[in-house]
C-alpha cells in the first residue's frame, strides 16, 4: 500500500532523540521547548519503542478535512472564516478560548477574514496562557513548530507564523502535512453523505448515515438519489441507493446521532412506523415517542444494509465538541447502550469513537466482552492526552489488542493534524514504555504491538488493501 513508504532517517533520528530523553519536541532554544528535558522522576520512553513508534505509519481513522482544492481556491466552508494563521485555532481550540473567557466580540475579530493577520495576536494574548497547555492548545503548538519552525507563539513570532502559513499552503500541502510530516498512510473522512474525493486513496470516505435516520433529511439524502419519496418503503430505497452506489468505495458508515440522543436503538418493525413516517413526510410534528420509534427503525435498517456490505458502523460516543452544552448524565449511558447494540447485532462490527470520554473504563470492558466492539481513539489525544495514554495502557492489558484503533485527527483544518499525530505517537510510546517499565509485558511483546495497533488493526477492519485497489479507479477521479 502507499503507506509503506520509507520514513526518512532524518525524521526517525529526530523523533527518537527527542522522545528517548522525554523531550517531546526537537527543541532548539533552551528553556522554551514545549516539554523540558527528562525530569528526575519521569518514566523514560524506551529508545527501541520510540524508534519503532516513530518509524511506523499511522492509519488516521477519522477526519473532517475539506478537499485540498477547496482550501486552495477559498471555496466557502461553514467552519473556515479566515484564510490565515488563525485557522489553526478555529477547530476545538476556539471552544477553549470561549470557555477561558474570551468575549464573543474578540472571538469574532480574531477569526474575521477582514482583520489583518498580524493584528490578531492582541485578541488572543490574554487567553493564550490559559489554553496553550490543553490538548487542543498543545496540538496547535506542535503544528506551529513542526510546520513553521516557531517554538513559542507570541507577538514577536506572529509574522513568522503567518509567513509559514502562506508558504505551506500550496498545491500538494495535504500530502506533505499528512504523509511526510505526520507519517499518516491514509485518512478516513466524514464529510456529507459521501465525499467523492480528488485524492481517494489518501482521503478515504465514510458514508454518513445520520441523515438517513435523524429527521430524516429528505433534501440532502432523498434528492440526490432521484427517488420520489411517498412512503416508508421509498425511503428504504433511498437508503439502499446510497449504500449500493457508494458502499464498495466507502471504508465505513458513520453517525454522530449521539449528539441528539443516546444510542439505545430498539428494533422497531416497519409496520409500526409507517404511519409515523407519513406524518413526518407531510410536515406534521411528531411526538418525542414517535420520533424515537422512527429513528430506531431507520437506524437498524441502515445498519443492516451496511452490515450486508461488510462496512463497519462508526458511532460517536462521549464528549461533545463546542462549549456550554454537554448532557453528561446521558453520555454516561453510552457504554451500556453500546453493549446492547452489540448484543442485538452480533454480525455487525461497531466502532465506538472517542473512547466514550470521560467514561472510558466502561469502553474497555465493552471491548473485552463483545467480539463485534471496537474502540477508536480518534479525537481523544487532544481532549485529554494523559487520560488517553492511561486508556491505551489499561486497554492493552485488559482487552484483545486487535480491538483498538489509536488515532484519528478529527480536524477540519489539516495543519493541526500533524500536532495531534505527534501527540498520539508520544502517548503510544509512553503507554508501551510504562507497561514494560512496570513489568506488565516484555519489551519484545511491546515492540510486537506497535504495527498492529498503529495500522494493522485498521487495515484489516476496514479492508484497506481491497478499498485502495478500488479507489485507484473510481469513476469520479
Amino acid at each position: 500500500m502507499s503507506g509503506e513508504r520509507r520514513i526518512s532517517r532524518r525524521h526517525t533520528l529526530r523523533a527518537v532523540g527527542a522522545v528517548g530523553t522525554m523531550a517531546w519536541m526537537d527543541s532548539r532554544t533552551h528553556g522554551t521547548e514545549l516539554v523540558p528535558a527528562q525530569p528526575p522522576t519521569a518514566v523514560r520512553v524506551h529508545p527501541a519503542i520510540a524508534e519503532r513508534v516513530w518509524q511506523t505509519p499511522l492509519i488516521d481513522t477519522h477526519e473532517h478535512l475539506p478537499e485540498e482544492r477547496d482550501r486552495l481556491s477559498g471555496a466557502p466552508h461553514p467552519a473556515i472564516k479566515a484564510d490565515d494563521w488563525s485557522l489553526l485555532l478555529s477547530h476545538y481550540l476556539n471552544s477553549d478560548l470561549l470557555v477561558a473567557g474570551m468575549s464573543q466580540a474578540d472571538y469574532d475579530r480574531f477569526f474575521a477574514p477582514t482583520v489583518d493577520p498580524l493584528d490578531k495576536w492582541q485578541y488572543l494574548a490574554p487567553y493564550w496562557p490559559a489554553v496553550k497547555n490543553t490538548g487542543y492548545g498543545r496540538a496547535v503548538q506542535i503544528a506551529l513548530q513542526q510546520l513553521y519552525d516557531v517554538v513559542e507563539l507570541s507577538s514577536a513570532t506572529v509574522a513568522q507564523v503567518q509567513a509559514g502559513y502562506e508558504a505551506t499552503r500550496r498545491p500538494g500541502f495535504y500530502r506533505e502535512i499528512l504523509c511526510e510530516r505526520a507519517r499518516i498512510e491514509s485518512c478516513q473522512v466524514d464529510a456529507g453523505p459521501f465525499r467523492k474525493s480528488a485524492m481517494p486513496t489518501l482521503l478515504m470516505a465514510d458514508i454518513n448515515f445520520v441523515g438517513m435516520i435523524a429527521g430524516p433529511n429528505f433534501e440532502g439524502y432523498g434528492k440526490p438519489s432521484g427517488i420520489e419519496v411517498r412512503t416508508l418503503s421509498d425511503w428504504h430505497r433511498v437508503i439502499d441507493w446510497w449504500y449500493d452506489q457508494y458502499g464498495q468505495y466507502a471504508v465505513a458508515t458513520k453517525s454522530a446521532h449521539a449528539y441528539a440522543r443516546d444510542i439505545n436503538y430498539e428494533r422497531v418493525p416497519a409496520e409500526a412506523v409507517e404511519a409515523i413516517f407519513s406524518k413526518r413526510l407531510a410536515g406534521d410534528r411528531l411526538t418525542p415517542a414517535e420520533q424515537r420509534s422512527l429513528e430506531d427503525h431507520l437506524f437498524w435498517y441502515a445498519v443492516d444494509k451496511a452490515t450486508e456490505l461488510q462496512l463497519p458502523i462508526k458511532l460517536h460516543t462521549g464528549y461533545y465538541a463546542s462549549h456550554n452544552l454537554m448532557p453528561l448524565d446521558r453520555l454516561r449511558r453510552n457504554p451500556g447502550s453500546a453493549a446492547e447494540l452489540c448484543g442485538r447485532a452480533p454480525q455487525s462490527r461497531f466502532v465506538f469513537m472517542h473512547i466514550g470520554y470521560p467514561y472510558y473504563e466502561e469502553m474497555i470492558a465493552l471491548a473485552k466482552q463483545y467480539t463485534n466492539a471496537y474502540i477508536d481513539m480518534c479525537w481523544s489525544w487532544i481532549i485529554n492526552p494523559v487520560a488517553s495514554k492511561d486508556f491505551l495502557k489499561k486497554f492493552l492489558v485488559c482487552a484483545p489488542s486487535n480491538k483498538i484503533l489509536p488515532f484519528g485527527g478529527d480536524y477540519i483544518p489539516v495543519e493541526p493534524v500533524v500536532g495531534h499525530a505527534w501527540m498520539a505517537r508520544q502517548g503510544i510510546a509512553l503507554a508501551l514504555s510504562e507497561l514494560v517499565e512496570e513489568r506488565w509485558m516484555s519489551l519484545a511483546d511491546a515492540l510486537d504491538l506497535v504495527d498492529p495497533i498503529m495500522h494493522g488493526n485498521a487495515r484489516r477492519l476496514f479492508r484497506l488493501e481491497e478499498k485502495t485497489r478500488l479507489l485507484q479507479h473510481v469513476p469520479w477521479s
